[in-house]
């Protein structure tokens, strides 16, 4: 139970961990502030990773490879959302996981193999060598407290640092935008865009600057999670952006922390789960196989309990979003 506990305390801040809290608060640029049913930041994610790795791999410096990331994330913005963003509800949804999916199908296309690797994508080693010379750390396993991970590679303390520092960077760049006159314009147009446009305010130009800057967000985890792993494009499927929109609603949209709570909550969750259920369960029951569904289906029972009976999540105020009414 002791080791249990422990990997549960290891999953709150493994870059997984950060980079979904990142990914969950580009999302809340989205929603919580606009009220954009993006369903589609996994692409964002996506092109984050393919613009960092591809620049790595040809030989560009890591600052350059950051730059890609975030051009090409922001100009598919651009490109998504200039002819969508005078849609409403539920045809933006379905428009945005579309276009998520094209960027998907179009990573795994055999006629950009060698730009993208297609079904295989690009191995971690073709690109993390220049991020894991930066750091700090020893070269070797490091032991802090309870917890050992390798100082450098993959799963790194290095990876670690740097991926909550820029959790804390964002979050940080939200709040101060969400109090700020142009915050507080993407709230009225979440409530009520018309009342927005009476006063003379450019409602599509505030919803296309919040799906860019949320999709820059995007783009930055992606790479922390493709510096964590490799670029896969099928790692950035439709369950991905389900599993963002599970984080932001549980820590709570529109709130400054519920992105960061959200991703915190779900993955410890999951592994507790999981872990649960292996003492528990027998193999004739449940297999080591079948242990990750059934994990996800009790989270899932949870979330739709929590929807139930706190629709505002963890840290979220009832009174704060239209939809809550």
């Amino acid at each position: 139970m002791g080791d249990l506990l422990i990997d549960v305390a290891r999953e709150a801040f493994t870059p997984t961990t950060a980079a979904f809290a990142l990914a969950a608060v580009g999302l809340n640029f989205h929603f919580g502030l606009t009220g954009l049913l993006n369903m589609g930041q996994a692409g964002f994610m996506l092109l984050g990773m393919y613009g960092y790795a591809i620049t790595v791999r040809e030989g560009g410096p890591i600052w350059l490879a950051i730059i890609v990331a975030l051009v090409v994330a922001m100009v598919f913005g651009v490109i998504l959302g200039w002819p969508t963003l005078k849609l409403r509800g539920d045809y933006l949804a379905i428009v945005t996981i579309a276009a998520a999916e094209m960027v998907r199908y179009l990573g795994r296309s055999q006629n950009f193999n060698s730009l993208t690797g297609a079904s295989t994508g690009i191995r971690g080693n073709e690109f993390k060598g220049s991020f894991e010379a930066l750091s700090p750390f020893p070269d070797r396993m490091v032991d802090v407290g309870p917890f050992a991970l390798h100082g450098t590679r993959s799963t790194s303390w290095w990876l670690v640092v740097v991926g909550w520092a820029l959790v804390a960077i964002f979050t940080l760049i939200f709040w101060r935008l969400s109090k700020s006159p142009w915050g507080r314009v993407l709230k009225g147009i979440r409530e009520d865009e018309d009342a927005v446009r009476s006063l003379g305010k450019n409602v599509y130009s505030y919803k296309m600057q919040a799906l860019v800057i949320g999709g820059a967000v995007g783009a930055v985890s992606g790479v922390i999670w493709a510096l964590g792993a490799s670029v896969q494009p099928d790692s950035m499927g439709r369950p991905t952006t389900f599993w963002v929109w599970t984080l932001l609603l549980l820590g709570g949209a529109a709130t400054i922390f519920g992105p960061v709570l959200g991703s915190i909550l779900f993955w410890c969750s999951l592994v507790l789960i999981k872990g649960l259920a292996a003492m528990w369960i027998p193999d004739t029951v449940l297999s080591q196989q079948q242990l990750q569904p059934f994990s996800l289906l009790l989270v899932g029972v949870t979330l739709m309990l929590l929807v139930i009976f706190r629709p505002q999540g963890v840290l979220g105020d009832k009174r704060e979003l239209a939809f809550n009414d």
